[in-house]
């Protein structure tokens, strides 16, 4: 029980990783609609800055997204907001990890502010935001 009377408390983390495929790329793209060429056309990726293919930044961001509602606070966690920073792009066969971490609990409003990085697998940071969530009616029963 952290210092507020919640099952949490500022500095607690959780964490989860994906290798990114070209599957991945693929069916964001689908369920999105985003067929922008930097995502889907090699040719036309190479001629890019990026001199080659890169993931939806989106794609990188709803790793932050599954963390939050299957790990911290997890199950029922309502999202409410989300600022994101693009930094660094992220290609087929890296592996990315979303880290999310409590720096603000609001308790008499049931809202928890979280610090949102995703890195890539050399630790470079590619993602980089601040989320508001609000805690699973679940968790303040207990």
């Amino acid at each position: 029980m952290g210092e507020h009377g919640l099952p949490f408390e500022v500095g607690q983390w959780a964490e989860l990783s994906k290798t990114v495929s070209e599957a991945d790329i693929v069916l964001f793209a689908g369920v999105t609609g985003d067929f922008n060429p930097a995502h889907m056309d090699e040719q036309w990726a190479s001629r890019s800055m990026f001199k080659g293919r890169i993931a939806h930044g989106m794609l990188s961001a709803g790793l932050i997204s599954a963390v939050l509602g299957t790990r911290l606070p997890g199950p029922g966690t309502i999202y409410l907001s989300q600022e994101l920073r693009f930094l660094a792009p992220v290609r087929i066969g890296d592996t990315i990890t979303a880290r999310v971490e409590i720096v603000e609990i609001l308790e008499g409003r049931n809202r928890v502010r979280l610090d949102t990085k995703v890195r890539n697998q050399d630790g470079k940071i590619v993602v980089d935001g601040t989320a508001w969530v609000m805690i699973p009616k679940a968790h303040l029963e207990k």
